[in-house]
């Protein structure tokens, strides 16, 4: 569905909008509030979720008077789904977020991601600093942080084993997410996220194809540990983490600081999962505010 309503003033509740982003011959399926005239704040799901995972951000920040813009992204969208690995690499990826961007007007944006989105944002903040005014990551730590944390941590070798498991050939880890009714794909969420998002999601992944190629963004890395091409960060950047995540851990975590060459945040969220701007939609909100008005 491609449509738009009268953009809102800050301060006024947020209508969700929903659109459709064309890059190259894919159209992406998406999300937005706020003005149209307000800096554009682009938010970069992880997986296995969608653009609606920051539905509660997206309504903060139009209320805030930016104009921010959730995508389903390569693989997730139904028209967006290329057959092959080559076509999930990191380069593809950081490519379709600049266009993302492009598709809007905005020749500098703020960047909010999760998870694998966070992959993503640390690269592109690598090669395209001049394109950001900042830089905000949940739970994903530096990709070189995490190939530290994994080379010297067992424990975090260990937490990582989903990865190697989901890179094997294709078709094991589908069949074993999808069996009995998607069992263990839901068992992937947190239990404190709304059921209806769940659901959703699952319902979407079971789609033909659909689960396979979110995936394919784990078979087109270059190693098991997120070998991604992140260097130096230049741009200001808020990190948050959560207490509770289960597979990204601390020390990976405490690592990063050590890769920013700009103002720097690092924010542990207490009592909190990866899945933190779900269950503590409030002040996940609060702080992805403080660091855009501060940048």
């Amino acid at each position: 569905m491609e449509f738009a309503v009268a953009p809102t003033d800050a301060g006024v509740p947020a209508v969700l909008e929903e659109l459709t982003v064309v890059v190259g011959g894919h159209r992406h399926s998406a999300l937005a509030a706020g003005p149209e005239t307000g800096e554009l704040v682009l938010l970069l799901h992880g997986w296995p979720e969608f653009a609606d995972a920051w539905t509660e951000q997206l309504h903060a920040l139009g209320e805030a008077g930016y104009r921010a813009l959730a995508v389903d992204q390569r693989g997730y969208a139904r028209q967006a789904r290329p057959d092959g690995v080559e076509h999930y690499s990191i380069e593809h990826l950081v490519g379709d977020a600049l266009a993302f961007a492009d598709s809007q007007g905005a020749d500098r944006f703020h960047l909010i991601a999760r998870d694998w989105g966070g992959m993503i944002a640390w690269a592109l903040a690598t090669a395209h600093p001049h394109r950001l005014r900042s830089l905000t990551v949940l739970s994903t730590p530096h990709p070189s942080a995490l190939q530290r944390a994994a080379a010297t941590d067992d424990g975090q070798f260990h937490d990582l084993g989903y990865i190697r498991f989901f890179r094997r050939g294709v078709g094991k880890a589908e069949k074993f997410l999808l069996r009995d009714e998607a069992a263990q794909l839901r068992a992937v969420y947190n239990r404190r996220i709304p059921v209806e998002f769940v659901e959703r999601a699952v319902e979407r992944l079971s789609e033909p194809g659909a689960l396979t190629a979110t995936l394919n963004w784990y078979r087109g890395a270059t190693n098991d540990v997120f070998d991604v091409p992140a260097g130096r960060i230049t741009v200001p950047t808020l990190y948050l983490w959560g207490s509770e995540d289960p597979y990204l851990g601390q020390s990976a975590a405490e690592l990063t600081v050590h890769h920013i060459d700009a103002e720097y945040r690092f924010q542990i969220v207490e009592g909190a999962s990866q899945w933190m701007a779900m269950e503590v939609p409030d002040e996940v909100s609060a702080l992805l505010l403080d660091h855009l008005r501060r940048h």
